[in-house]
């Protein structure tokens, strides 16, 4: 398997507490990485429904068979076994003893909460990164625009593949790039497959075409302000409904809502988060991009690419086991900082183009924003759509391969 960045994190917080729970989309390397890391626990998969009817009926005896520590897969399937583990590492509080993995986050985070406070971490795996298909270490996601990271990233000059489009079409899914299965056929399963099944274990979805059409038109706004009233319009249902569906694509990491920052310096701010797709392959399937040339011709490529790097930040902070602390800035007269990094001592500010080419020109929000009077904060810079990363002035300049 390919290196993850997340297994260190994985490996100390197992050392540290008894239970370790893993979250992410489905089919997001989960149980691979959870039976790589641990690889003397035993392994129950409670989507098995022999396996969950035992967990179901007899938890206790369940349980205990597991003595020397365990995988649980999927265990949001079995939500009564979260008591039964409590009770069980309040009297043995060995560390590392239950690694569990899931995909519903807020079905998993309401029973953490009310069973296992204190006994247990909480870390997020997503599809891989360009660092980890790249197979290259994990980088400090506050030192990215540092003068230190010009240089020493390997050379990408003459490479032929995969180019950015190639790699936006695709996505970050592992089956799609350890099968080498055709991106567009993987998705369409992937997507009748979280429709059917995971929503409908979360949500009460009465017409799933109507979902699906949810689903769409959330694409075609990816990048952008969210305006619930709008697309509940568009959609045919209530503000409310759209709310709730927009949690179960969040809490099923399909969506991030990137929230707006509220440093005014001295300017009426937006309010309202936008929402970016953290899969851009998932994203184009949704929009009907049929191919790396249709995605380089298509009007919404700038949104994709932005999607794609927000979430390329996202995994580079939430694989080496951090809450990723992204916004975005803008004012109501529309200047705008696409990615605003919020590091407790100093934002940083980031721009997203999708050109190869770096004008002067692209710097122009970001001079703006550094020139606010009442601004101390310094630093950011430019992620474009280019093969080098360098600096121009004070500013970084770091090619789409290089920010995660």
């Amino acid at each position: 398997m390919l290196p993850r960045h997340l297994q260190a994190s994985l490996e100390s917080a197992a050392d540290q507490l008894p239970v370790v729970t893993l979250t992410g989309p489905r089919q997001s390397g989960k149980t691979t990485l959870a039976r790589h890391t641990f690889p003397d626990h035993a392994y129950a998969s409670l989507e098995d429904p022999e396996t969950r009817e035992f967990a179901l009926e007899e938890p206790r005896r369940f349980l205990a068979s597991f003595s020397r520590g365990v995988v649980l897969d999927e265990v949001q399937r079995t939500p009564g076994l979260f008591s039964f583990i409590q009770v069980i590492v309040d009297e043995d509080p060995r560390p590392g003893r239950f690694v569990l993995t899931g995909s519903e986050n807020f079905l998993l985070a309401e029973r953490i909460s009310q069973s296992l406070a204190g006994r247990c971490a909480v870390l997020h795996l997503l599809p891989f990164s360009r660092g980890e298909l790249e197979r290259r270490p994990a980088i400090d996601p506050a030192q990215l625009d540092a003068p230190e990271r010009d240089e020493g990233w390997p050379s990408s000059a003459g490479k032929a593949e995969p180019s950015l489009d190639e790699a936006l079409f695709r996505g970050s899914y592992p089956r799609v790039h350890h099968t080498g299965v055709d991106a567009r056929r993987w998705l369409s399963g992937y997507v009748a497959t979280y429709v059917e099944r995971d929503v409908r274990q979360v949500v009460n979805v009465g017409q799933l075409e109507i979902f699906q059409r949810f689903l769409r038109l959330c694409a075609g706004r990816s990048g952008q302000v969210l305006n619930l009233a709008s697309l509940a319009n568009d959609v045919g249902v209530s503000p409310p409904t759209v709310r709730s569906w927009l949690s179960v694509l969040e809490a099923s990491f399909l969506v991030l809502r990137l929230p707006p920052h509220l440093s005014n310096f001295n300017k009426r701010l937006i309010k309202s988060p936008k929402i970016h797709f953290v899969d851009s392959g998932l994203l184009c399937f949704l929009l009907g991009i049929r191919s790396p040339d249709d995605l380089a011709s298509h009007p919404l490529r700038g949104a994709v690419f932005e999607s794609f790097v927000i979430s390329e930040f996202l995994k580079s902070f939430q694989h080496v086991g951090e809450e990723a602390p992204l916004y975005f800035w803008r004012d109501r007269t529309g200047n705008e900082i696409d990615l605003l990094v919020d590091l407790g001592r100093r934002l940083v500010p980031w721009e997203i183009k999708s050109a190869e080419s770096v004008t002067t020109k692209a710097f122009a929000t970001l001079s703006w924003w550094q020139g606010l009077a009442g601004n101390p904060h310094r630093g950011g810079g430019l992620v474009h759509g280019g093969e080098r990363s360098y600096r121009r002035n004070s500013l970084a300049v770091r090619s789409w391969r290089h920010c995660s």
